[in-house]
């Protein structure tokens, strides 16, 4: 088999068309002579034509099923959420052809994606984690990214090429999620401390006090503005973030033995009910220019009684 680095990938393959597979089946499609995807809602009877509709305006093939989309693909990247991970493997294992590549950018535990690997290697596939270091959307396919396994360092000269800004960490597998799990509980856990915090202050009526007390300890943060952004993507994203926080809980969890996850488990917590509130429809209306207060005040009058 030659180094990737000297191969040339015909057709690449996104499992997941949600929005980073959507940023990413666009931005790559100048590379390579052919784009395919497939997910789930494209089985679902009131999204299905919306999601194909959006495919087709994209230039990129919406499949039929995973085994289609493994039948025309030589690079395989999934990006799911964080609790599917081990079931796309399994899915795409049965049918990848021998030599695929399967690139996954998912938020899993160093042991989530020693399992997919597993399960890819094993039926002829070639299998590369991903760390995925911040938030897509302001990147587009230049997001930081780490790679680890094998082929990292070959698969990251590829991508390098393609204008992606990948680096290439360890060729043990788990390496790449360690790092990107260990950062999560800290950007993940802010965003929770965050609501937290400014909506009690809320609450009591104090947050003109507390907030310049952050800003005196920790001067370089404009918490207004950095609290305002907490609340709006957690609100947006809250359930694809409490998956990862329960995938970075495992990871505090594989560790070592005795070795509780209490913060990531609670941090999980907190981002599920802003996202159960978010269902639910408590913020209905707010839009990109609302104020951290604003969210509060929702919060307030759906779920708590005021001292």
């Amino acid at each position: 088999m030659k180094e990737l680095s000297v191969v040339k990938f015909e057709h690449l393959g996104m499992i997941g068309y949600g929005e980073v597979g959507k940023i990413f089946a666009a931005g790559l499609q100048s590379n390579v002579s052919g784009v395919s995807v497939w997910d789930l809602k494209f089985d679902a009877p009131a999204l299905r034509e919306a999601q194909r509709a959006h495919a087709a305006q994209a230039g990129v093939a919406a499949c039929g099923s995973v085994a289609e989309l493994c039948a025309r693909s030589d690079l395989l990247i999934s990006a799911v959420t964080a609790s599917n991970t081990l079931a796309v493997a399994q899915t795409a294992a049965p049918h990848i052809r021998p030599g695929t590549v399967f690139l996954d950018l998912n938020s899993a535990s160093p042991g989530t994606k020693q399992q997919a690997a597993e399960l890819i290697n094993a039926a002829g596939g070639r299998y590369v984690e991903a760390g995925v270091m911040t938030s897509v959307p302001p990147y587009g396919i230049r997001v930081p990214m780490l790679l680890g396994g094998a082929l990292a360092a070959d698969l990251a000269a590829v991508l390098g090429a393609w204008g992606m800004e990948a680096k290439a960490v360890s060729e043990k597998l788990g390496v790449a999620s360690a790092i990107k799990m260990c950062r999560s509980v800290m950007i993940k856990g802010l965003e929770a401390l965050v609501i937290e915090s400014y909506t009690t202050a809320r609450a009591y009526g104090v947050e003109d006090h507390v907030l310049p007390t952050l800003a005196e300890t920790f001067p370089g943060i404009d918490w207004d503005k950095q609290g305002a952004y907490f609340f709006s993507r957690v609100v947006q994203h809250g359930q694809r973030r409490a998956e990862e926080m329960r995938e970075a809980a495992n990871t505090v969890g594989e560790a070592g033995s005795g070795f509780e996850p209490v913060m990531a488990s609670a941090i999980a917590s907190k981002q599920q009910w802003v996202a159960d509130q978010a269902k639910q429809g408590v913020f209905r209306g707010l839009g990109k220019e609302a104020r951290w207060q604003d969210y509060a005040d929702r919060l307030l009058a759906a779920t708590l009684t005021k001292p």
